[in-house]
């Protein structure tokens, strides 16, 4: 028989773009804390409401990444910016944050709200040295430097195309 875990079901929101390690540490953590694992992964719409900028990875490739971590036993879209919305529909007895969230506004809001229907708010250690805005404000600059041969044309350093391969 299993070891029992503290909370039946789990649930750990996110949009999980440029899914990278501080995601899958909150969910790794999470499924430790649980019997089963729910991951909310946003809309497109409502990541961009929150953050002011639709995901680089669509919606449907998200949702198939995190469905496929092992940690996951089933990811569920959120449409709605109410979590409690999302609670009647999941009806989990936990939900799981990153750290960054802890003693701020939003979080205070998210522990009153969820007190009101007995869920306890659960918070990871947030992964400081990589997040999903580091890897877009990359990607942004790369971008804004073009391909290698034009960064190299721009300096005036000559580059060599490379030979397709066969």
């Amino acid at each position: 028989m299993s070891e029992r875990r503290p909370y039946r079901v789990g649930y750990a929101p996110g949009a999980y773009d440029l899914f990278h390690i501080g995601h899958l540490n909150i969910l790794r953590h999470a499924r430790q804390h649980c019997d089963y694992l729910v991951a909310g992964v946003v809309s497109d719409e409502m990541a961009e409401r929150a953050k002011g900028h639709r995901p680089v990875i669509p919606l449907i490739e998200r949702l198939e990444i995190v469905r496929n971590i092992k940690y996951v036993d089933a990811a569920f879209v959120e449409t709605v910016p109410d979590k409690l919305e999302t609670w009647k529909q999941v009806r989990f007895d936990v939900l799981f944050k990153g750290d960054d969230w802890r003693g701020t506004p939003r979080g205070e809001r998210l522990e009153r709200d969820f007190a009101t229907v007995g869920v306890d708010v659960v918070y990871f250690p947030y992964t400081v040295h990589t997040s999903s805005t580091q890897l877009r404000r990359a990607l942004d600059a790369l971008t804004r430097q073009g391909p290698p041969q034009d960064r190299a044309a721009a300096e005036g350093v000559s580059v060599p195309e490379t030979a397709p391969r066969r």
